[in-house]
């Protein structure tokens, strides 16, 4: 918009309100007192320039000006998440383990964890205590039989391990992510407790990638939300728990809310493959996956079929794959028809 308001113009414009007879070539004292001033302004006007681009919200606006933004419609960004779970515990009965207590990963770079709930060890000699990540995000979704370090050294504890995985530690809300419900924020406006609002108090919870609303499905004044994660994966129980206990608050005092993860129905696919010479198989496999993956991520929802041609489509676009032959998706040769609250996630990928 401010393009043409460069330094030169600037000064030309200046240096024409002085009479003719004045000497205002560069250089002289007139051109000296204004060309600093016609740089501060040409610089001005560049940031003008960014600011009525940023007035009208888009995705290169700045972070602490988009959270503005959606704090004016009522969108905040989601905070992290610190990953949770379950450790066994072994060691002689009657042994007290704190809340407080450190745990950890092993490796150069291990993650800490802390014990949240005091814990004594019972006649059995093995025990389940809850920890918590110290730090919030992904960084705290550690493997199976990852933790095996008690940093606080307790007597009487003869071992520790997760024998489950951590999934639930959840990244700060991306610039990318927040923009997207501010924009759904103002293109589907609330209205008493339509699907939007439903939508909108689900989203609200870290972790929850999408809902979808089913109206009157068990008879009048009933709701059902239906929730996936960013992955398109179905919620843990209580990331489901959490997207209820807002939605109960929030909603109509007469509407009856039933709050369910996505039905996730497996996509399992053999097929024989023709590779180009010297082809990395594992690679390939790997590649093979990530682009069925992905296409079923798309459909998520957005789609009732997970279309045979399409698998086959993402199969030829994977590395060093010439051809395939003998394709079988669910031990079948036509597209799956997915319920309304199912979504579809890959299975097993075998070469035939």
């Amino acid at each position: 918009m401010f393009e043409d308001q460069t330094f030169d113009n600037i000064m030309t414009r200046m240096l024409s309100k002085f009479p003719a007879d004045m000497d205002t070539r560069q250089g002289s004292v007139i051109w000296d007192l204004l060309s600093p001033a016609a740089l501060e302004l040409e610089q001005a006007y560049q940031q003008l320039d960014q600011v009525i681009n940023w007035f009208f919200t888009n995705e290169d606006i700045p972070s602490d000006l988009l959270e503005a933004k959606c704090a004016d419609v009522g969108v905040y960004r989601k905070a992290a998440v610190a990953a949770s779970g379950n450790v066994i515990f072994t060691g002689t009965p009657g042994t007290v383990i704190p809340a407080g207590t450190r745990l950890s990963t092993t490796g150069d770079t291990p993650i800490y964890f802390d014990i949240t709930a005091d814990t004594t060890i019972p006649s059995s000699g093995i025990v389940q205590v809850p920890v918590q990540a110290e730090l919030p995000g992904t960084i705290g979704n550690v493997a199976s039989g990852s933790i095996t370090e008690l940093v606080d050294l307790i007597d009487g504890v003869t071992a520790v391990v997760n024998n489950d995985g951590f999934s639930n530690g959840m990244d700060e809300e991306s610039d990318e992510l927040l923009y997207q419900r501010y924009l759904e924020r103002i293109s589907t406006p609330s209205s008493s407790g339509n699907a939007a609002d439903y939508i909108r108090w689900a989203k609200e919870i870290p972790g929850i990638g999408y809902a979808r609303v089913f109206r009157c499905w068990n008879g009048p004044g009933t709701v059902r939300v239906v929730l996936f994660t960013y992955d398109k994966k179905s919620p843990s129980p209580q990331l489901i728990d959490q997207v209820r206990q807002n939605i109960e608050a929030k909603k109509p005092d007469l509407a009856d809310v039933t709050v369910d993860g996505a039905s996730e129905l497996s996509i399992d696919i053999d097929v024989k493959l023709t590779l180009i010479n010297n082809a990395n198989v594992q690679a390939v496999m790997g590649d093979v996956a990530k682009n069925i993956g992905d296409y079923l991520n798309s459909i998520a929802f957005t789609e009732n079929l997970v279309r045979y041609n399409k698998i086959g489509e993402a199969i030829l676009n994977s590395i060093s794959v010439l051809d395939y032959e003998d394709l079988r998706v669910n031990n079948g040769t036509s597209n799956i028809l997915l319920a309304d609250d199912q979504i579809p996630v890959l299975g097993k990928v075998n070469l035939i």
